[in-house]
């Protein structure tokens, strides 16, 4: 069966590195970065350049976009460059050349503003016995409150996906994901507990995103592992795209 193309944006970093090692066998990958990785078939541009990105967006199927300024430790003018026109570049130049849809690696940023009012605060702080026995998780259709200006560069992700979508009939897919450290296990901070992602859960996640039927135009999904108190809402991926995450948290207690 012949393998799909997929270009990968950001291929260099975390989530990048896990979907080489999970998924590497089952699709062609392609690596853009703007600067070469050893071992990995990849090309070099900058998204910020959209002249230098088209070329090789020609013949792909799919692009999963994971570069970004981080959320921490950058300046405002590398997150408007990166998360903001980079964006941007990524999604013309996937309308231009024809590709078929965009994976856009968004952020649970997006929504950690609730963190501030009850019951999330007292969740990830840890304090567990404050916390009602029933109680709602944060789904893809509550209002975004982003918590810093990386956050409110993801939600302009997420919308400039819907416009591509509606308007120029790009199938686009947005994955909030959860904190994905390298040591690939929470830290003993109690938040870490609530929005832990393991590498294995973000890689299937996304080739659910890849392999996701074409009648999906748009659609924004939480990815978190199985952890009991993950406060964001992982039953609407398991209803569109049977995501079923395999780690937990509590493994790591």
């Amino acid at each position: 069966m012949k393998k799909k193309k997929v270009l990968i944006t950001g291929m260099s970093g975390r989530i990048g590195t896990a979907l080489n090692k999970y998924l590497g066998n089952k699709y062609s990958f392609t690596g853009l970065n703007r600067n070469p990785i050893d071992g990995i078939s990849n090309v070099t541009a900058d998204i910020t350049d959209l002249q230098s990105i088209i070329p090789h967006f020609r013949g792909k199927e799919i692009v999963v976009h994971l570069a970004a300024a981080l959320s921490t430790g950058v300046s405002i003018d590398d997150i408007i460059d990166r998360n903001i026109k980079g964006v941007y570049n990524v999604y013309e130049a996937a309308r231009i050349t024809g590709v078929k849809r965009v994976v856009f690696a968004s952020s649970g940023n997006t929504i950690v503003g609730y963190t501030l009012d009850s019951p999330y605060r007292e969740i990830e702080s840890g304090q567990y016995h404050l916390v009602k026995q029933s109680w709602d998780r944060i789904t893809h259709l509550d209002p975004v409150r982003p918590n810093n200006p990386y956050g409110a560069s993801k939600v302009w992700g997420e919308a400039l996906g819907r416009y591509y979508s509606d308007y120029h009939g790009l199938s686009v897919i947005c994955i909030r994901f959860g904190w994905l450290p390298k040591e690939n296990r929470p830290n003993g901070d109690p938040r870490t507990y609530s929005v832990w992602t393991s590498h294995q859960d973000a890689s299937q996640m996304v080739e659910l995103c890849i392999d996701a039927p074409k009648e999906i135009r748009f659609d924004t999904f939480f990815c978190l592992s199985n952890n009991k108190w993950g406060y964001r809402d992982l039953n609407h991926p398991k209803e569109i795209l049977n995501f079923e995450p395999k780690d937990r948290a509590e493994d790591y207690r």
